[in-house]
């Protein structure tokens, strides 16, 4: 496998700093778990490797299980979540799929995620969401390969 293109954001350093900035912008707003849940179920769906392999690294260096890495895509059946990690994993879907309902975001997610989360957290998962899904698309429209480069 090869890289259409190098990576944009190592193209335009700028917009490198401005990506690494957006995704650090909310510091410690989120417990890392969450965070990493959240990048990793978004980038399942969007098919980015680079983001899988560096995120799915990154949560087994931080002691997650191999039962939450391994359930990800189906934390609806698994037992290995708690409700707050659902309802942010329940918007990530919904945020990171925009076009599969008229509603993109309905309002019972949001209120799930508004039952665990502040006002202040909810805003950093919004944040991560579409962080995450930046760097899942500049990957994916380039091809970046896992492993060699990306975000």
């Amino acid at each position: 496998m090869q890289a259409r293109i190098k990576h944009p954001a190592m193209v335009f350093p700028a917009a490198m700093k401005g990506l690494i900035a957006l995704s650090n912008s909310t510091g410690d707003t989120l417990p890392e778990a969450t965070r990493n849940l959240i990048y990793l179920r978004a980038s399942q769906i969007n098919g980015c490797s680079v983001c899988l392999e560096m995120h799915a690294t990154d949560m087994r260096k931080a002691g997650e299980s191999d039962e939450r890495l391994f359930t990800v895509a189906g934390w609806r059946d698994a037992p290995y979540f708690s409700a707050a990690e659902r309802a942010a994993l329940a918007l990530t879907e919904a945020t990171t799929r925009l076009a599969d309902r008229g509603d993109a975001v309905p309002d019972d997610i949001w209120a799930e995620a508004a039952e665990h989360y502040d006002d202040e957290q909810l805003a950093a998962l919004v944040i991560a969401i579409a962080s995450i899904n930046t760097w899942n698309r500049l990957n994916a429209a380039t091809r970046a390969v896992a492993g060699s480069q990306g975000g």
